[in-house]
C-alpha cells in the first residue's frame, strides 16, 4: 500500500491548528456525554426505560472496540484531515437525525452514526497532531489533545441544562460539529502526501501493529485506565446522590468538577514528559493513586467530603496515564506509518475499557455492594503497573 501523512510538520501550521484539532475532539466527546445529562428527558419524551438510555452511549464504545484498528488503517491510507473532516461531518449528520427522531429506534440509528464519526475523529485527531507540530512541542500537543474527553463531557453536564428541551441541545451540538468541520478546513493543512485506498494494504497494516509489542501493551493499559474510570465516574452521580444526599442538578456539577480535575493530569503529563520525566514513570504512578483512591472511595473509608475529594484526585492523577500513552502511541508504532494504525488500536483497548468497566462494576455492586467495586479496580490498577514495567522495556523514547 502507498503511503500515508508525512511525519514532519507543514509550513503551513498555524497558531490555529492545535486548539481547532483539540476543539475538534471535545466537539466529539460532547457527542458521548449529552445523552447521559439528557437521560431524565429522554425517559419522558420518548417513554424509555434506563436500559435504553444505557444504550445511547454504550453504542459509541462498542463502535470504538470494534472498529479501531479499521479506523486507524483508513486513517493511514486516505489521510488524517480527510477522515477528521469526514468525521465531523457525520457526527453533524448523526446528530440532526437525532434531533428529528420521532421513536427509538430512530434516535438509537442517530447515535450510530455520531458514533462512528466520533470514532473517525478521535484516531485521525492524533494523526494530525503527529505531523503538523514540531517534535519538541509534540509531547505537550497529545496532553492537550487528552483534554477532550473529560473537557467535552463536562461541558455537556454543564451546558445541558440551560436548554428547554434535548432536541434544541441535539441540534446545538450538531451545529457545533459544522462549526469545528469549518474551522479544520481554514487552519489544518493538508498533507502533501497522496495515496490509494488497499484492502489488502490496511490488512497488512493491521497485522503488524498488532504483532508488535509495544502498541499491544499500550492498548492494554489503555483498556485498564478506561476501565478504573469509567467504573468510578458512571457510578459517582449516583454515590454523590445515596452517600451525600446531593439532588441531581448538585451530583451533576460535582461530578463536571471532578471530571473537568482530569485535564490537570492531562496536562502535567505533558510538561513532565518535555522535561524528560520517563512514560512508564507517569504510567506507573498514575496506576497506583488511581487504585489507592479509588479502593477508598468504594470502601467508605472515609467521611462524604474528604471521598469526594479523593474522587477529584483520583481524576486528577488519573490524567497522566491517557496523556502518557497517548503520545507514546508513535514512537510504539513498528513504522512512522502505522502510527495511525497503532493510534486505532489503543482507542480499541480505550473504548474496550468503558464498556466493561460500568457492566462489571455495577453487577459486582448489585451482587455484593459498593465494597466489592473495590477488588475490581485495584486489581485493574495492579494491572497497570505492571504493563507499566513491561513498557519501560520494550517501547524506548
Amino acid at each position: 500500500m502507498s503511503i500515508s501523512s508525512a511525519a514532519v510538520p507543514s509550513a503551513r501550521t498555524t497558531w490555529a491548528t492545535v486548539p481547532v484539532i483539540v476543539g475538534a475532539g471535545i466537539v466529539a466527546s460532547l457527542q458521548v456525554g449529552k445523552a447521559a445529562i439528557a437521560a431524565p428527558l429522554l425517559q419522558t419524551d420518548l417513554h424509555l426505560d434506563l436500559a435504553s438510555v444505557g444504550w445511547l452511549t454504550a453504542v459509541f464504545a462498542i463502535l470504538g472496540a470494534l472498529g479501531g484498528i479499521p479506523a486507524g488503517a483508513v486513517v493511514a491510507s486516505i489521510g488524517d484531515r480527510r477522515i477528521l473532516l469526514l468525521g465531523l461531518g457525520t457526527s453533524a449528520l448523526g446528530a440532526a437525525g437525532g434531533a428529528l427522531a420521532t421513536t427509538y429506534a430512530i434516535l438509537l440509528g442517530s447515535r450510530v452514526i455520531e458514533g462512528l464519526g466520533f470514532l473517525l475523529i478521535t484516531v485521525a485527531g492524533p494523526a494530525l497532531l503527529q505531523r503538523a507540530v514540531s517534535a519538541e512541542r509534540r509531547n505537550f500537543a497529545f496532553a492537550l489533545w487528552s483534554c477532550f474527553m473529560p473537557a467535552g463531557i463536562a461541558l455537556a453536564m454543564l451546558t445541558a441544562p440551560l436548554f428547554a428541551g434535548w432536541r434544541s441541545y441535539w441540534w446545538t451540538s450538531g451545529t457545533l460539529a459544522v462549526v469545528a468541520l469549518l474551522c479544520v478546513t481554514m487552519f489544518v493543512p493538508r498533507s502533501e502526501a497522496r495515496s490509494q485506498l488497499s484492502w489488502r494494504g490496511l490488512v497488512s497494516d493491521a497485522v503488524a501493529t498488532v504483532r508488535a509489542g509495544g502498541p499491544r501493551l499500550l492498548a492494554a493499559s489503555f483498556a485498564l485506565y478506561s476501565l478504573m474510570f469509567f467504573a468510578l465516574f458512571n457510578f459517582l452521580p449516583v454515590l454523590l446522590v445515596g452517600r451525600m444526599g446531593v439532588s441531581l442538578r448538585t451530583a451533576g456539577l460535582l461530578s463536571a468538577i471532578a471530571t473537568s480535575a482530569n485535564i490537570v493530569g492531562n496536562l502535567a503529563a505533558g510538561a513532565l514528559l518535555t522535561r524528560g520525566v520517563g512514560r512508564s514513570t507517569l504510567v506507573g504512578v498514575a496506576s497506583i493513586i488511581m487504585g489507592l483512591t479509588s479502593v477508598s472511595v468504594f470502601l467508605s473509608i472515609l467521611p462524604d467530603t474528604p471521598t469526594f475529594l479523593l474522587c477529584v484526585a483520583f481524576s486528577a492523577v488519573g490524567g497522566m496515564l491517557p496523556a502518557t500513552l497517548l503520545a507514546t502511541t508513535p514512537v510504539a508504532a513498528p513504522a512512522a506509518r502505522l502510527a495511525p494504525v497503532v493510534m486505532g488500536l489503543v482507542m480499541q483497548g480505550s473504548n474496550l475499557g468503558q464498556a466493561i468497566g460500568p457492566v462489571a462494576v455495577g453487577g459486582t455492586i448489585d451482587r455484593f455492594g459498593w465494597s466489592a467495586a473495590a477488588m475490581i479496580t485495584g486489581v485493574a490498577s495492579l494491572l497497570c503497573l505492571v504493563l507499566a514495567m513491561l513498557i519501560r522495556r520494550t517501547v524506548r523514547a
